[in-house]
């Protein structure tokens, strides 16, 4: 009999989810809105119905189990989602029990940059090694750690929190968590956004006080665009970011000496402009970097990764790995 399992990746707006079987071929794709307003128990009724009508469709398989991916601080031992920013009312729900209630299946619930990065392992960039380090830089930077094919948890399964390492302590951009220089501070699609108002605002970049007031507003890829433009102050701005990618992947590469670090998210669409930054920076500081091949690269396997990691959990336990 075939087996599979399925994967969700748990969103605010929308779960996105996928039957996969062992040797990663897709058997079925599915997507629920999750009006992460409408509450957990509401929302956990839809995916269980979904997850129910995919294993109809497959009768004659074996579903392994699920893995479900979240935004937030995952509980391993319980599968209880500890924090959850961007799911409201979600803080302390257990995911993973009323799951296994509905569904009489193994459930596992990872942090949703782990089961990417774990992704990028099974299928991805990183499936030539065994250990990685993936960024994810988008709205903030979150982190995912494999090491020997297991995601690295921690003492409490909180290991990863990437973006909150400190890049600059002297730094005047304040993060989301209250502290100052850390990478998401510096290099987030938010860091980008902030630095640009920052120089439209006080002068520094007529291009950029012009979009400013033509679009109401600005966005990373406008400032990329102002940048691409030739606008000085748009391009100090990806230099700057690079630069704290780089002092951040060096102590990364000299900590880990891992083969491969992965950048994913949305900021990738201005990589032309951060990156030399961001590699001048990693061989200046990296003393591992300049003795080994350590390779620096792009993710690819986009907004696909944490389903596939999510996926790969079931699979992997059931392999007793």
């Amino acid at each position: 009999m075939q087996r599979f399992s399925i994967g969700v990746d748990l969103g605010g707006t929308n779960l996105r989810a996928s039957a996969v079987a062992p040797d990663g071929t897709v058997l079925e794709d599915f997507a629920i809105p999750t009006d992460a307003s409408d509450g957990p128990e509401l929302v956990v009724e839809r995916m269980v119905q979904g997850i129910r009508e995919v294993q109809e469709g497959h009768s004659g398989k074996d579903l392994i189990g699920i893995g479900v991916g979240v935004p937030g601080l995952v509980r391993l031992d319980s599968g209880v989602i500890a924090q959850a920013p961007n799911l409201p009312g979600w803080n302390d729900f257990p995911l993973k029990e009323r799951l296994e209630q509905w569904l009489d299946l193994p459930v596992l619930v990872e942090n949703d940059a782990n089961a990417a990065a774990l992704g990028e392992v099974w299928l991805g960039a990183g499936h030539d090694v065994d250990s990685l380090i993936l960024l994810t830089l988008g709205t903030g930077i979150g982190g995912g750690i494999v090491s020997r094919g297991h995601i690295v948890h921690g003492a409490d399964g909180m290991a990863g929190e990437l973006g909150h390492m400190t890049v600059d302590p002297n730094s005047p951009h304040v993060c989301g968590c209250g502290n100052v220089g850390c990478l998401e501070a510096e290099a987030s699609g938010t860091a980008i956004r902030k630095m640009g108002v920052e120089a439209a605002k006080n002068g520094e970049s007529p291009r950029l006080q012009a979009l400013l007031e033509e679009e109401g507003w600005l966005t990373p890829l406008l400032v990329a665009q102002a940048a691409d433009e030739g606008d000085e102050a748009a391009r100090k701005i990806f230099t700057h970011m690079g630069q704290a990618l780089g002092v951040n992947l060096a102590g990364l590469i000299n900590a880990f000496n891992f083969p491969l670090y992965l950048l994913a998210g949305g900021v990738l669409a201005s990589w032309d402009l951060f990156a030399p930054a961001m590699f001048a920076e990693v061989k200046k500081r990296s003393i591992t970097y300049r003795a080994t091949h350590t390779r620096i690269e792009k993710a690819r396997l986009g907004n696909k990764a944490g389903i596939f990691g999510a996926a790969y959990l079931p699979i992997q336990a059931s392999m007793g790995e």
